[in-house]
């Protein structure tokens, strides 16, 4: 959409089941973030979104793991959105509006599993975008920026980078390396937190997927589901 020569996009919310709070939520936490890592929102509708055109890049790879250390950091030390981001609620949520033909025993002695283990604490609570890999990330003229923050929220800083979609186990480690000399944390200190959260978004990506299947049909979120489920396997 064009307006004098501004550029816009105009949103809808990803999920059509999803509750209308969590598409305000988004329009809260563009509506708080500096404009040089997030687009600035001008309008509100129900159901719709105007924010601004991100001009750049968006490729087909992550960043450089310093350069995208930085833009996380910057993030966290914003001021926090003021609502919490937990996971079991959604986890449970998953595992209800699955598919029952695809419900088994692992997955619920699982879900158990981290109900009774409970979630982390936190390492440090800040602004997390939650959805961090590299068709979100906009390599503008003024460096790096995020789109689609449908999932922020407040949460540790472990759990974002736990849940950036990276390439390998080596790729993650530097990642984890380069923010904690940001943060001034020990990095094997921080890389035992990232890995404390790694059964909680295997879960949470793996239950995404089955509730997905179930609402769309579509094969390939039966093919990540599987791929994700032996990660768990692998893991445990």
């Amino acid at each position: 959409m064009n307006i004098r020569a501004s550029v816009f996009v105009v949103r809808q919310p990803h999920d059509p089941d999803a509750p209308q709070s969590a598409f305000l939520r988004q329009y809260r936490a563009l509506s708080q973030l500096p404009a040089c890592i997030a687009p600035k929102p001008h309008l509100y509708l129900r159901d719709w979104m105007v924010v601004d055109y991100l001009p750049g890049a968006v490729k087909t790879y992550l960043p450089d793991t310093n350069e995208l250390a930085g833009l996380l950091y910057y993030l966290h030390q914003q001021p926090r959105f003021g609502w919490r981001i937990t996971l079991l609620p959604l986890l449970e949520l998953y595992w209800q509006q699955s598919d029952p033909a695809r419900r088994t025993v692992g997955w619920l002695r699982m879900l158990k599993r981290l109900r009774k283990a409970r979630e982390p604490r936190p390492l440090r609570l800040s602004p997390l975008h939650m959805d961090v890999h590299a068709g979100n990330l906009v390599h503008s003229a003024s460096g790096l920026k995020l789109i689609d923050w449908e999932y922020a929220g407040d949460g540790d800083i472990a759990l974002e980078l736990a849940a950036v979609w990276v390439e390998n186990t080596e790729q993650h480690r530097q990642l984890v390396n380069d923010y904690a000399t940001r943060a001034k944390i020990y990095p094997a200190q921080l890389w035992r937190q990232v890995r404390r959260w790694f059964p909680w978004l295997l879960m949470l990506k793996a239950g995404w997927f089955e509730y997905r299947w179930r609402q769309t049909g579509d094969q390939q979120f039966i093919r990540l589901a599987d791929d994700t489920w032996r990660q768990l396997l692998i893991k445990q």
